[in-house]
């Protein structure tokens, strides 16, 4: 019988410790990830949550979906790295300490877009940013580089900065049907059987590919 591959291994690579897979590496609440995401940096991929997310301090989340390659430099700039911009200057002077710490009212409610979000299968190249309360969708690509200000549609292909959509990998109707599939939640043991249709089948190929009665996480 086919085996799955193990969500809970921190290294899934043999001899590879630059790969790490996510969901069993963070444990700060603030972060969610989804099976078989994972990290790939040459130099130290455990420290992800303290130099790949930054200033994150909540209560927004990060919510990275299953099946998500990041590249080497990925980073996720949240809510915290805000500074005021309706006056004379931007400096944070409360953080600095002193009597300078009794005007930490000016730092409060601050803009906060919320939760980033990032869809399942979603491919992030090589030193790319996100910034705070994007969303993006199933299927998407970032590519190197990108400086993702807005949100990114299902499928959508996104570079530059900041990042604009170059073009969406299939038609909407295409991409309603991928959806419908959501091959990311059929059950491990299902994904085993099909792992060549998900890579380089057709989108009927997928479909015929489905579990009885629809996807089941």
């Amino acid at each position: 019988m086919p085996v799955p591959a193990d969500p809970t291994v921190l290294h899934p690579m043999p001899g590879q410790p630059r790969v790490v897979q996510l969901k069993p590496l963070v444990k700060s609440p603030l972060i969610e990830v989804g099976e078989y995401s994972y990290y790939d940096d040459p130099d130290d991929p455990t420290a992800f949550e303290t130099r790949n997310v930054l200033y994150h301090y909540g209560p927004e989340k990060l919510v990275i979906g299953k099946f998500c390659a990041l590249g080497t430099g990925v980073r996720f700039i949240m809510n915290g790295a805000n500074h005021r911009m309706d006056g004379p200057s931007t400096f944070p002077f409360p953080t600095m300490g002193g009597s300078w710490a009794d005007h930490f009212d000016l730092l409060t409610g601050l803009p906060n877009r919320g939760d980033t979000v990032v869809g399942n299968d979603v491919w992030f190249g090589h030193g790319t940013t996100v910034m705070p309360g994007v969303r993006i969708g199933h299927g998407a690509i970032i590519a190197s580089g990108a400086v993702v200000t807005a949100d990114v549609p299902d499928y959508g292909i996104v570079g530059g900065n900041p990042a604009r959509l170059i073009r969406t990998r299939y038609s909407e109707e295409d991409v309603a049907r991928l959806l419908a599939v959501a091959w990311w939640d059929w059950p491990a043991e299902h994904i085993t059987e099909h792992v060549r249709t998900i890579m380089s089948g057709s989108i009927t190929d997928l479909e015929a590919a489905a579990p009885a009665g629809g996807p089941r996480a």
